[in-house]
Parts: C-alpha cells; sequence; structure tokens
C-alpha cells in the first residue's frame, strides 16, 4: 500500500460565525489565524523536505470552517496548493468546513482550484444534539451539502463527535450508520472533550455536562469502527490529535483524552476477537501462541500489555508468546493452543461480534 503524507495548514476559526460549545479552535490547532499566501508556500516546503516523493502526498486545509472565508483569501491559499499540485510535488488537496457552508458556486471555486476531497464537520445527524451543542445548522444541512458534494464528484468526508451535549451511544450509532449509507471516502471519529475556554467547560464546571468516561468511549467508538471497517470505509482519526497543548491537565480539562486513543480501540477490538474464538476452549494450564503481521502485534498485545495480562488473568494460560511477521497476511491471526490451532479472520469475526451485540 501506498504511503500517504497530509501537509496540514491550519485556518482556526478562520471565517465562521458560530460558537460550537466544544470549540475553541485556536487551543484545539495551538495556531492563530494568520494564514496567506507565504504561510502556505513555507509550510508546503518544510513537508517537502523530509516526505519521500514516492509516496501520496496531498495539502489539508484544517480547523475552521475553509468555505466560510472571504472569496479572496479561499483563492489566495488555493492558487498556492494548485501551483504545487500541477507542479507535480503534490497529489492532492482536501479541506475541512461546515455543511452548511456549501453551495454550487462555492463548489465551482474549489473545483477551479482542484480541490479533491472535501471533509464535512458533521458531528451528529441528531437534531436534538446539533441543537444543545450550538452547531447553527440541521441534519438537512448536511444532507443538502453532501448530495452537492457528490455531484461535484469531490470526494467526500465526514466527521463524527460522540458524547456531545444530548447525545447517548444510541443516537451517535444512528449516525454512524447513517453515514455508512452516505458511503463517505473517508471518516474521522471524535470523541468529546472539554476544551478551556469554551461553553462546554462552563458546563462542566456548573454540574451541567458530564463527558464520556475514557472506558466507555473506547467501548462505544470500538463498535462504530468496527461497522466503518466491516463496510470497508477508511476511518483517517480516531481521537484528537496529541500536542503540546492537547493534554490534560493543560488545554483539555476533562474527558476520554488519551495520546494513543485509537490503539486503546484497536486493542479493545482484537480482545474481543480473542475472546470469542477463546471462550468455548480448554485453556488453563496450557500455551498460547498468536501468529499475526508485525504492524498489528502492538495492538494485539495492548498498551502496557493490557491484552496479555487479560488473557492470562481470565484464561489461566501458563505462557503466551506473540510473533509478528510482516509476511503474516494483515487482517488476520493465527493461535495456537497446545495442540489445537485455527486461523482467525479479522472482518469475519467483527461481524460476529456485532450480530452477538445486536447492532447488526
Amino acid at each position: 500500500m501506498t504511503k500517504q503524507y497530509t501537509i496540514p495548514i491550519f485556518v482556526p476559526h478562520y471565517g465562521c460565525p458560530f460558537d460550537c460549545v466544544f470549540c475553541n479552535q485556536k487551543r484545539i490547532t495551538g495556531y492563530s489565524t494568520d494564514v496567506n499566501e507565504d504561510t502556505v508556500r513555507d509550510t508546503i516546503e518544510e513537508y517537502l523536505s523530509y516526505f519521500d516523493r514516492e509516496a501520496r502526498i496531498e495539502v489539508g486545509f484544517f480547523g475552521g470552517s475553509f468555505t466560510g472565508i472571504d472569496k479572496k483569501i479561499q483563492i489566495e491559499l488555493l492558487k498556492v496548493a494548485k501551483e504545487y499540485k500541477l507542479e507535480g510535488k503534490i497529489d492532492g488537496i482536501r479541506l475541512s468546513t461546515r455543511p452548511d457552508f456549501i453551495n454550487q458556486d462555492i463548489l465551482c471555486l474549489l473545483k477551479e482550484y482542484s480541490v479533491d476531497t472535501i471533509e464535512l464537520g458533521v458531528q451528529s445527524l441528531n437534531d436534538e444534539v446539533l441543537l444543545k451543542s450550538g452547531r447553527g445548522h440541521t441534519s438537512e444541512d448536511v444532507y443538502k451539502a453532501i448530495e452537492l458534494i457528490k455531484s461535484n464528484g469531490i470526494n467526500l468526508g465526514l466527521q463524527m463527535m460522540t458524547g456531545l451535549p444530548g447525545d447517548d451511544f444510541n443516537k451517535s450509532l444512528d449516525t454512524c450508520l447513517e453515514f455508512i449509507k452516505i458511503n463517505p471516502y473517508c471518516v474521522r471519529i471524535y470523541p468529546t472533550l472539554i476544551i478551556k475556554d469554551t461553553y462546554l467547560e462552563r458546563s462542566y464546571l456548573e454540574g451541567k455536562y458530564k463527558p464520556l468516561e475514557l472506558k466507555k468511549a473506547i467501548r462505544d467508538v470500538a463498535i462504530y469502527l468496527m461497522l466503518f471497517e466491516l463496510e470497508n470505509i477508511e476511518v483517517i482519526r480516531v481521537g484528537l490529535q496529541a500536542t503540546d497543548n492537547i493534554q490534560l491537565d493543560k488545554d483539555v480539562v476533562a474527558g476520554p483524552f488519551h495520546p494513543s486513543f485509537k490503539q486503546l480501540v484497536q486493542s479493545y477490538i482484537y480482545m474481543e476477537i480473542l475472546e470469542l474464538h477463546l471462550r468455548d476452549l480448554q485453556t488453563e494450564n496450557s500455551q498460547l501462541i498468536i501468529n499475526a503481521n508485525n504492524k498489528e502485534i502492538s495492538s494485539i498485545v495492548g498498551q502496557k500489555a493490557i491484552n496479555k495480562n487479560e488473557l492470562y488473568n481470565k484464561y489461566k494460560f501458563k505462557d503466551i508468546k506473540f510473533n509478528g511477521d510482516l509476511e503474516f497476511a494483515t487482517g488476520s491471526m493465527k493461535i495456537k493452543i497446545d495442540n489445537y490451532s485455527k486461523m482467525i479472520n479479522y472482518k469475519k469475526t467483527i461481524e460476529l461480534i456485532l450480530k452477538e451485540k445486536s447492532i447488526i
């Protein structure tokens, strides 16, 4: 698989008149709104200096509602990215924006400047959740934007958040299932964090809002991730990216934050997979050997060996070995318990797990 790199250009809160309850884009991104043509050019040159050109490279305008920026500024920023694309130095251009900041005129401009992918900050398709979160748009706005983007032949990305005010597992599950029906090019999943200097922080301090606990966020997001994986929809990020400031006791006041949140979710899924195949076997005082692709071993073992320890404690193995092999097919693993062995298919097993949980 070809490596992919994104050169991020942050335009936090540029062009967005709304104050969503969870939002403080400057703290989230760590960038001000002073972005211009020179900023874009300098950032692209910096990243290109250490990216492997054999990889697929794209420029991404993130952080704010890009299509809400003054049209002249949009053109100023996009023309630099288009220049690099025409020269063959990058392969794609993507941006993020709000669903209600999409119309045909905007899309014509974006196509003129060779934008490949638009990510919509949908967050939820439940109108009550959108209202309580101060989003300033409805689910109808989302569907209209999606239809326009798809009809213009631009790749569609969708972003969802879990744990917003008024949200619960089933409401986020409905959003996830609707995303699957829409069949986007890619998805991001963000558990809601309480960031400093936001309305959500005030609500939290006043006892009016309670964030998801980390363990519940992991369990919930694992379900959504499995559903997307089952339908071959690429999830390009799970959890807010950790930075110097995006840490607990810094700009993150509370919420299910972990610098390796995605790995925690993946490890949880692997443990569910192993348990489904181990629960009916005689395991006490046996040796368990797990073979898998090298890239998957760390998630199978779990951070701080959480899965390994759980296997020892729950199934009373006398010994557990994990063998990583780059030649081993991804999406499969082999378990061996003494004289018993079995090949496990990742996708078939997550389908069984989702059926057992009555999710599908």
